[in-house]
């Protein structure tokens, strides 16, 4: 007995879903933001940390 899945579904038999770029540029976004200025807040912190 053998099984055979085709190309374009996975296995499951779903169809896969398909994201708009839109989207995840704006979800990078709102975490990227925050993500970007508390490492720059740490990295200040951290240099006048050790530079006295």
């Amino acid at each position: 007995m053998s099984t055979s899945v085709s190309q374009d579904s996975s296995p499951n038999g779903q169809q896969p879903v398909h994201t708009p770029a839109a989207l995840i540029a704006f979800a990078w976004t709102l975490v990227g933001v925050p993500l970007a200025y508390g490492l720059f807040q740490t990295v200040k912190t951290a240099t006048s940390l050790f530079t006295g």
